[in-house]
Parts: C-alpha cells; sequence; structure tokens
C-alpha cells in the first residue's frame, strides 16, 4: 500500500467507530481469528522519519480473539518469530504491541530494548478505503527505542506500512 492509501485509510478509520453492527452479524464475525501472513514492508522503511530501505519481514500468525461489540475486541497472536502478545480492537483499529529486548546496539557492546507496535484496520483490494468484510488488513508497524537508551536522549524510530491477510 502506498502512503497515500495509508493516509486514506487514517481517514476512514476515524470514520469506523460510528459504524453500528447489522443486528443479524454475530459477535464471532467481529474478530480476527485464523491464520494470517503478516508482511513489513522494508521498502518504504523510515528511520527517525527519513526514507531509509530496509528488509520487508514477513512471518505466520495465528490470531484468536473474542469480541463484546463490533469495535471492541481482545485475544492472542502467536507469531512464528516465537512471541505471543495480546491484541486488541478499540474504536476500530486493531493493536499488537511487542518488546524486543535488545533490540538497539550500543556502542558499549550492550543493547536496549524496543516496543513494536502494530496497528492496522481492515481494507478494500487497493486499501484505500476501511472495508469492514475483508479479510486484509493494512496500516503501520512501529518500532521504538527508549529515549536514554545506550546514553543517548534520542530514541530510533522505524515505522513501515504493515499488510495482515487472512490464509486460513
Amino acid at each position: 500500500m502506498n502512503t497515500r492509501g495509508l493516509a486514506l485509510c487514517a481517514g476512514a478509520v476515524a470514520v469506523t467507530g460510528m459504524v453500528a453492527a447489522t443486528p443479524a452479524q454475530a459477535a464471532d464475525d467481529w474478530g480476527l481469528n485464523g491464520t494470517y501472513i503478516a508482511t513489513s514492508n522494508g521498502d518504504f522503511a523510515n528511520i527517525n522519519h527519513v526514507l531509509h530501505p530496509l528488509p520487508s519481514l514477513r512471518s505466520t500468525w495465528t490470531i484468536s480473539t473474542t469480541c463484546s461489540y463490533p469495535t471492541e475486541c481482545t485475544g492472542t497472536v502467536h507469531s512464528e518469530f516465537g512471541w505471543t502478545e495480546t491484541i486488541y480492537k478499540k474504536g476500530g483499529v486493531w493493536w499488537v504491541k511487542h518488546r524486543i529486548p535488545d533490540w538497539v546496539p550500543c556502542e558499549d557492546g550492550t543493547a536496549a530494548p524496543g516496543l513494536q507496535e502494530f496497528r492496522f484496520v481492515p481494507v478494500n483490494e487497493d486499501g484505500s478505503r476501511v472495508d469492514e468484510s475483508s479479510t486484509t488488513l493494512a496500516g503501520e508497524d512501529r518500532t521504538t527505542g527508549e529515549s536514554g537508551a545506550c546514553g543517548i536522549n534520542r530514541p530510533v524510530f522505524i515505522t513501515m506500512p504493515f499488510k495482515l491477510v487472512k490464509v486460513g
């Protein structure tokens, strides 16, 4: 998805929170459940707001969620990279927050942790608008190192476009 499509999705996210589910829709239909391919597109990576292409990352996620309302869900993500985290949907936007130990290498040979945050919404085929019935989701993978890590008062901040596609 290009940055224009991501910006359009961000605008559509604000509208998503106002959409009510139809009475015939079951709570199970509101969540994400199954196997998904998660892709962080390194071709459009930014490091501290400067374009700096990085390798893309692709992994398989197994997701299990339950919802109490179309915009309120929670569950678990298991990544093939060996981590398990909570996934939640708040106001129509899905979130996964993953702590990465030893993410920022320091000059003294130690390393500082980072926080990786995925946020995404279901989108239509070209990624230009929110589509609640879609099994393709798009958004952002943002990883931040702590300010003050390695004795430097400036955090490392990496963002990449993110895509999640249901495969099973």
